[in-house]
């Protein structure tokens, strides 16, 4: 029953639309403040100034970057820090729990903070001649393309800005992923990066269970059928998908139910005292946003293949774009910066086991922090209510060992 919920769920997810992307929804006035309010808005809510910059990758995507500079300038002479956001989310996620989110928290300790978008997300929806809404080529990425483009470009940009040689980062679940493609792709990028500390591993995937083993069980079919329907792109902030999500998950207790408890908690591993309905209003007004359906392909290829390793194009599509019939395997022996893996024993997704995989391929893992909280799972790390407990702690750490 589950799966016949969630396979409903994905056809409104990525068929339908109320409008071009760049109107405004007028679902989202049953929401919340919080739940309506951009990055800028909820950055001054929690008394910070965010500024914006915009960033032009070399294949022509512009992606949006915010910058929070810290409340008391303490840690003026310190690294700057850049935050990564994980798949269908924007740099909204490090602001979602207001003075109790990681972004406020480190902004009121005085950090230079930079939050990134990857290309195709609401706040990165723009390319210098290609059209979202138009072209299918805007959405032909997947993981890599963030890796290999939009990353060095963000860092890079933060560096400029800075005057820094390096930075530190966080980043979560597929914002670390992007990092291991970066450093392995491009080596010259591990020498930018600081340390970086990796909140729900995302590298490995083959030791999930059901239900996310059943979608990437059958996710060759089901991506071929949606690319011979059209369909590149997934959670249009405009789309069907999103106008039910936010009716159907705000309503009292039922909402709850359906949205968490039957669907999100199965696929990332149950914890309700740390997210909690009141909420919810708050979350489904910020996630999911766009995101690219080769990306979500891509990462079940790396789940059934048990390899963590480019696109998978076939036989054909490979010698074109490798010049090989198999797709390279990135190289995780190149990624010699620091990384700091920090795990939770219930998250579905980045699995311990997974994890320990990861761990045994990174040349330079300089720690391995196992949550002190054992219902921890994989979306506690960036909406969990009592972060500053059992997260926080360690971030400092990091950011000041380092």
């Amino acid at each position: 029953m589950v799966n016949f919920i969630v396979i409903l769920i994905l056809y409104c997810y990525v068929n339908g639309s109320l409008g071009s992307s760049n109107e405004e929804n007028p679902i989202n006035d049953i929401l919340p403040e919080d739940g309506r309010f951009n990055f800028t808005q909820l950055a001054r809510k929690y008394g910070h100034h965010a500024m914006e910059y915009k960033v032009t990758t070399k294949d022509g995507y512009i992606l949006g970057l915010f910058r929070i500079r810290g409340k008391y300038r303490r840690k003026k002479n310190k690294l700057p820090v850049l935050l990564m956001h994980g798949i269908a989310d924007s740099s909204d996620a490090w602001l979602l729990r207001g003075n109790f989110s990681l972004g406020i928290t480190l902004a009121n300790s005085g950090y230079d903070l930079w939050f990134g978008n990857i290309r195709g997300n609401k706040y990165s929806r723009n390319h210098v001649r290609l059209n979202p809404d138009k072209d299918v080529q805007f959405w032909d990425f997947s993981f890599h393309e963030n890796g290999y483009y939009d990353l060095p470009a963000i860092i890079d940009r933060v560096l400029n800005e800075t005057g820094f040689k390096k930075l530190n980062a966080i980043g979560f679940s597929q914002g670390n992923t992007i990092f291991y493609v970066l450093c392995s792709t491009r080596p010259e990028y591990n020498s930018k990066i600081n340390v970086m500390m990796a909140l729900a591993p995302i590298c490995y995937i083959q030791n999930v269970q059901s239900p996310l083993s059943f979608f990437i069980s059958i996710s060759s079919a089901l991506y071929d059928v949606l690319s011979a329907l059209g369909i590149n792109e997934v959670a249009n902030d405009n789309s069907l998908f999103n106008t039910y999500e936010k009716i159907i998950c705000t309503l009292p207790q039922l909402g709850y139910d359906i949205c968490v408890k039957k669907i999100m908690f199965p696929f990332t591993g149950h914890d309700s005292e740390e997210l909690e309905p009141s909420f919810l209003s708050v979350l489904v007004g910020h996630f999911p946003t766009s995101t690219a359906l080769k990306t979500l392909y891509h990462f079940a290829q790396v789940g059934y293949r048990r390899i963590f390793g480019q696109f998978n194009y076939g036989n054909a599509g490979n010698l074109e774009n490798y010049n090989s019939t198999i797709p390279p395997v990135y190289d995780l022996n190149l990624i010699t910066t620091k990384i700091v893996l920090y795990v939770c024993l219930n998250d579905k997704i980045s699995t311990v086991d997974d994890v320990k995989i990861l761990r045994s391929k990174l040349p330079n893992v300089v720690r391995y922090i196992v949550s002190p909280r054992w219902l921890c799972n994989h979306i506690d790390h960036v909406w969990g209510k009592h972060m500053y407990d059992y997260l926080f702690p360690y971030v400092y750490q990091v950011l000041e060992s380092y």
